[in-house]
C-alpha cells in the first residue's frame, strides 16, 4: 500500500529528470532574514499556517542541498539524498519553536542529517556493490563470465576485462565485492568478539561540518547584503573609489584616481577612508 502524498510534500519533491535545474531553482530563492523567519514561524506555531510552513521550507532548500552534497561519497544519487534531506527539513519546520531564539537552519541541520543517515544505512549494500557505470556493468555480467566458483586466474581476469571493456583492476575489485557477504549495521551481538566492527561505525560525512558550513554561508550572505546596502549610501565618486581600490581585479592607485577626478592624492585617500568608515557602520549595524 503506497503512502499518501500531501500537497506540501509534492511541492518539495525533487524531480528525477534534471537535478541541476532543481538546484539552480533552489539557489534562486533568497535567504530569509531573522525577522522574516520569525514572523513566518510564529504564524505556523500559533495558527498552524501551512502556507508559512511552505515558505520556510522553500527558502531553506539550498541548505539541504549543501548538506546532501557532503554525503555524495556513498555513491547514492544526489537527488535521493536531497529528497531525504527535505523530509528532515519538513520535520524540523514542524517542530521549530521561534521562541527559543535560534535560527531555523541551526535547528534543522540535525533533522536533515538524521534522515540522510537513515537513507544511507538502508542502501549500504547497493552502494558498496556498484556505484559507477563500469561497476554496474561488471555487477550484472561478471558471474555469467566466470567458469567456476573459485577466484579468477590472471588470464581469466584479462579475458573478462577485455570482453566487458573495463580494466583488469576493476574486475578484481568487483570480484571482491561479490564475494563479501552483507553485514549488519547495528551493534554486534553480545557473544561477538570485542574487535568486531560494523559499517555503521564508519558512517560519516565529509570533514567539513555541514552545520558550520550553513551558518557561515548564511552569515556571509547576510554580511554581503549589508555591504551592498552600504555601498548604495555612498555618493557616486566615493563608490567608484571603493570599487577601484578594493573590488577591482587590478586595483587603482591613489594617483590614478586623483588624475581621474582632478583632485590631490591626499583628497582621494580622505574620500576612501570616509567611505570605509560608512561601510563599517553599515556592516556592523544590528
Amino acid at each position: 500500500m503506497s503512502k499518501s502524498i500531501t500537497p506540501l510534500q509534492a511541492t518539495m519533491a525533487v524531480p528525477t529528470g534534471n537535478i541541476d535545474s532543481y538546484i539552480a531553482s533552489a539557489y534562486q530563492v533568497p535567504v530569509l532574514d531573522a525577522e522574516e523567519e520569525r514572523s513566518l514561524a510564529l504564524r505556523l506555531h500559533k495558527n498552524n499556517d501551512l502556507d508559512a510552513a511552505r515558505i520556510l521550507i522553500v527558502h531553506h532548500l539550498r541548505f539541504v542541498i549543501q548538506i546532501a552534497r557532503g554525503y555524495s561519497g556513498y555513491g547514492l544519487p544526489l537527488a535521493d539524498l536531497i529528497q531525504e534531506g527535505n523530509i528532515g527539513l519538513m520535520k524540523a519546520v514542524k517542530r521549530f519553536d521561534p521562541h527559543k531564539g535560534v535560527r531555523l537552519v541551526s535547528f534543522a541541520v540535525h533533522w536533515i542529517r538524521a534522515e540522510i543517515h537513515e537513507f544511507v544505512l538502508r542502501n549500504w549494500r547497493i552502494v558498496k556493490i556498484a556505484t559507477t557505470k563500469a561497476q554496474r556493468k561488471l555487477f550484472f555480467n561478471l558471474r555469467s563470465s566466470k567458469k567456476r566458483l573459485a577466484w579468477l586466474s590472471q588470464d581469466e581476469v584479462k579475458n573478462v576485462a577485455q570482453e566487458l571493456g573495463v580494466k583488469p583492476a576493476e574486475v578484481m575489485e568487483m570480484e571482491k565485492r561479490l564475494s563479501n557477504s552483507d553485514l549488519g549495521f547495528d551493534l554486534p551481538s553480545e557473544d561477538a568478539e570485542e574487535d568486531t566492527f560494523v559499517p555503521a561505525a564508519y558512517l560519516s560525512h565529509d570533514s567539513n561540518d555541514p552545520e558550520r558550513q550553513i551558518e557561515e554561508s548564511d552569515w556571509q550572505a547576510h554580511q554581503t547584503q549589508k555591504l551592498q546596502s552600504g555601498l548604495t549610501m555612498l555618493d557616486e565618486r566615493s563608490r567608484d573609489i571603493i570599487a577601484q581600490r578594493w573590488l577591482a581585479e587590478k586595483k587603482a592607485t591613489l594617483q590614478e584616481l586623483a588624475e581621474k577626478y582632478k583632485v590631490s592624492a591626499e583628497r582621494v585617500r580622505q574620500l576612501e577612508n570616509n567611505a570605509i568608515k560608512k561601510l563599517k557602520t553599515a556592516v556592523t549595524a544590528v
